[in-house]
């Protein structure tokens, strides 16, 4: 009898220990939120007005608040950087800041337009204008308070009315003084249209500002793109492991059933390759895809390598593993304090993460958010300079395939220290 109450007695704190390690994490805390976005004129009655594919406007004056979905969030010195690609029309802005400050509700935070409207505009017959910004799906800030993005150049309207009305471009603004400092077109060589550009991450060297390089994803042509900021010159990378996974490619979120093949699709900068004092990982995956893909910086800032094709650098990138079942995910990043990569995994609504002093195991993957009812869809994921993890949901495949209650929520913005959130965890 003693022997069988000790055994409960200690299966019960087994079972209280494995508690807390599952809930010891602290969840991501909401920021702000919104059921749609407005106009600044909140008189405007075509607030509400859906656009099918049978019905697009050509006065891009008129707002399509059901049309303005928001995508990428990115975190810098007390402003979020909010992207808006043009899916639809009636979108006044693709590159939003909030000014947290001046917002302290988490309620419908007023967007403004980044730098300005101006840029941010259309020309009414579709020119090109070097000097306007077309369409932004993710952002990223580097060490030296500069914001990096590509203009996908391109209007995905429906029902056959997109069109690409410039070149993708490469910007680089200076958030100190709020100005572009590097515009670069893509060349046509390089892509011909910039529709599968959904993502960017910078490399910065540590004491040189000047001596950084943009990885730049493409899904749709399965490609890596590299663009140096010294040398004003772009190349590109090749791979099978670019590809989506087959069996990947069904999704089933928040009642939506749905096939996606889109290839790479995010990149993270990680820590030392290999303990190379001046090399570091570089980890990439398809969102297609659960597995997990690393090469080394200095592989990918090789331009000459690049020229030589696949039977030059195809070794050098690495097959990590399986994340596990459901783990597609769309963005993921790295926090250099705790080691840990975080994804956004939009097949669980949940976020992710894998300590990379670890083996790329599922069993050393981790979860440090899951809401099935609040956080449908995590589309973005940054980790800001002061170890913060910043999210944004946005409830994209129902906004797709079904229709969003207008009534509801629809799109947060989330946010964790790092280290907080995996506190308690399998990637602590």
């Amino acid at each position: 009898m003693a022997k069988w109450a000790v055994f409960g007695i200690i299966f019960l704190i087994g079972l209280f220990s494995e508690e807390l390690r599952i809930t010891s994490a602290e969840k991501l805390q909401l920021v702000y939120q919104w059921s749609q976005l407005k106009s600044s004129n909140s008189s405007e009655a075509s607030q509400n007005v859906v656009f099918t594919a049978n019905s697009v406007p050509a006065d891009e004056d008129t707002f399509n608040a059901y049309g303005n979905l928001p995508m990428g969030v990115t975190h810098h010195k007390g402003f979020l950087y909010v992207t808006i690609p043009r899916r639809r029309p009636g979108i006044p802005a693709t590159l939003n800041v909030i000014d947290l400050a001046r917002n302290p509700s988490a309620n419908n935070p007023t967007l403004d337009p980044y730098p300005n409207l101006l840029v941010n505009s259309l020309r009414r017959d579709f020119t090109a204008d070097p000097k306007r910004i077309i369409s932004v799906y993710r952002t990223q800030v580097d060490r030296c308070d500069r914001l990096w993005f590509v203009d996908t150049g391109y209007l995905e309207y429906p029902g056959g009315a997109g069109r690409q009305v410039q070149r993708p471009a490469l910007w680089v603004i200076d958030l100190t003084i709020n100005r572009s400092v590097r515009r670069f077109e893509i060349p046509p060589e390089m892509v011909e249209f910039g529709y599968g550009i959904p993502n960017i991450e910078v490399d910065v060297d540590d004491r040189d500002c000047g001596r950084a390089y943009a990885y730049i994803p493409d899904y749709e042509w399965r490609r890596l793109y590299v663009y140096g900021l010294t040398e004003g010159r772009m190349w590109r990378f090749e791979h099978n492991y670019f590809s989506f996974e087959p069996r990947y490619g069904d999704f089933n979120v928040a009642g939506q059933q749905f096939t996606w093949y889109d290839g790479i699709f995010s990149v993270a900068v990680g820590g030392r390759w290999e303990n190379s004092a001046a090399e570091r990982t570089v980890y990439l995956h398809a969102m297609a895809s659960v597995s997990e893909i690393a090469v080394s910086n200095r592989i990918l800032q090789n331009e000459t390598m690049a020229q030589l094709g696949s039977g030059a650098y195809g070794r050098a990138f690495h097959h990590l593993g399986a994340r596990g079942p459901n783990t597609q995910s769309s963005s993921h990043a790295y926090d250099p304090r705790t080691g840990v990569l975080f994804y956004a995994e939009i097949n669980r609504n949940a976020i992710g993460c894998w300590n990379t002093h670890k083996q790329f195991t599922p069993e050393n993957h981790g979860i440090v958010h899951l809401d099935n009812e609040e956080m449908i869809y995590p589309a973005d994921l940054r980790i800001d300079s002061d170890g913060d993890l910043w999210v944004i949901s946005n409830r994209l495949p129902i906004w797709i395939y079904s229709q969003l209650n207008r009534t509801e929520v629809n799109y947060r913005i989330w946010r964790q220290s790092a280290s907080r959130a995996v506190a308690g965890t399998v990637c602590a």
